[in-house]
C-alpha cells in the first residue's frame, strides 16, 4: 500500500495532428499539476485536500474546459459544474455557475456546510456569495479561443468537440449532445498511504450546449465517485457516461465481482460503454492506479509512491 494520484484534462477525438500550440501548454500544465499533487501527498495532506488543490489549478488554466477555460453555451455564456467526493462517501456538487472562480471549492463547501449534496444555478451562486467564495464577472471566463469554438459550432450547426479543427456545415446534422463530447473536462483522484481516497471533477460542459444542460461531471456515480475501495473521475461524452453510471460501475465491479481496479475500469471502458465515448482515471485503496479510455486520446498523468509516473495523451506504444 502506498499513495497514488492520477489526473486528466479530458478525453475525446484528439487528433494526432493536434498543433503544438494546443498540445504543449496542456502537457506543461499536467506536469505541473501532477507535481503539485505529489508534493501535497508527500507532505501528508489529505486526499480530499489534494484533489481540490489540483483541480483548482486546472480550473485556473485557460487551456482546459473548466473554470477560466470553460466553453460557451449556445447563448455565449458559461455554466460551470463540479463534484467532489471522498472514500467515506461524503460528497458535494454544483452546476450552472457563471461567476465562481473555482467551482470545485464551492462543491466542497456544499459537502461540508450544508445538509445537501447538490446546489445549482441561482441557489449555488447565492450560496457562494454567502460564504465569501471568490467570484468574478462572467466575462472573466469567456476566452477568445472559446468564442471562436462557439462560432465554429454554430456554423456547423452542432455541439462542438473541444479539440477538433473547424468543421464544415452539414445540413443533415442536428444539434444534439449525443453526437459530440466535452473533452476538456478536468479531474483528479488520490489515495494516501493509509488508504484514504478522494475524487474531484470540474467542467464547463459542451461547446454550444443548450442553456441549462447538466452533464455527467456533477452527478454522483456518473462522472465522479469514491468509496472505501476506489476513487474515479470520468470524462468524455456526458450523456453516455450518465447512461452507463461509469464511475459507480467501476466501484461496483470491485465490490460485487471482486475485480481489481484495472480489471474493473477496463471492463467499464472497453465493454460497457460504446467506443469513442469515455475515459477515466482511478486509484484504489491499495495504491493501484489506472487510466483507460476508448477515445482517440486522453490528456492524463499519474504517479505512485513506488516511483512510477506517466504523462501522456494518446495510447502508449508497447516495445
Amino acid at each position: 500500500m502506498g499513495w497514488a494520484i492520477a489526473l486528466h484534462g479530458g478525453a475525446g477525438d484528439i487528433p494526432l495532428t493536434l498543433p503544438p500550440e494546443r498540445r504543449l501548454p496542456r502537457e506543461v500544465c499536467l506536469r505541473h499539476c501532477l507535481q503539485l499533487g505529489v508534493d501535497a501527498l508527500k507532505s501528508k495532506k489529505s486526499p480530499l485536500d489534494v484533489v481540490e488543490l489540483v483541480v483548482r489549478e486546472l480550473e485556473n488554466n485557460p487551456h482546459f474546459n473548466a473554470g477560466k477555460g470553460s466553453v460557451l453555451t449556445s447563448s455565449g455564456t458559461v455554466e460551470m459544474e463540479a463534484c467532489i467526493m471522498d472514500g467515506n462517501m461524503k460528497c458535494g456538487a454544483v452546476s450552472g455557475l457563471t461567476t465562481v472562480v473555482n467551482a470545485i471549492s464551492l462543491a466542497r463547501l456544499v459537502m461540508e456546510r450544508t445538509p445537501h449534496i447538490y446546489l445549482a444555478f441561482d441557489g449555488a451562486e447565492a450560496f457562494a456569495r454567502e460564504h465569501g467564495v471568490e467570484t468574478l464577472d462572467a466575462s472573466h471566463f469567456i476566452t477568445p479561443e472559446n468564442i471562436q469554438r462557439l462560432k465554429q459550432a454554430k456554423e456547423a450547426n452542432r455541439v462542438q468537440i473541444d479539440y477538433t479543427q473547424p468543421m464544415q456545415k452539414k445540413e443533415e446534422d442536428t444539434a444534439t449532445a449525443d453526437g459530440d463530447s466535452q473533452t476538456g473536462t478536468v479531474g483528479c483522484v488520490a489515495v494516501d498511504s493509509d488508504g484514504n481516497l478522494a475524487a474531484a471533477t470540474s467542467t464547463g460542459g459542451l461547446v454550444n450546449k443548450m442553456v441549462g444542460r447538466i452533464g455527467d461531471t456533477p452527478l454522483i456515480g456518473a462522472g465522479t465517485y469514491a468509496n472505501s475501495l476506489c476513487a474515479v473521475s470520468a470524462t468524455g461524452k456526458g450523456e453516455a457516461i450518465i447512461r452507463g453510471t461509469v464511475a459507480r460501475d467501476v466501484a461496483a465491479l470491485m465490490e460485487f465481482k471482486g475485480l481489481s481496479l484495472e480489471e474493473a475500469a477496463a471492463c467499464v471502458v472497453k465493454e460497457r460503454v460504446p467506443k469513442g465515448n469515455v475515459g477515466l482515471v482511478a486509484v484504489s485503496a491499495t495504491g493501484e492506479v489506472t487510466m483507460p479510455f476508448n477515445t482517440t486520446g486522453m490528456f492524463r498523468a499519474c504517479a505512485t509512491e513506488d516511483g512510477y509516473s506517466e504523462i501522456a495523451i494518446w495510447p502508449l506504444t508497447k516495445d
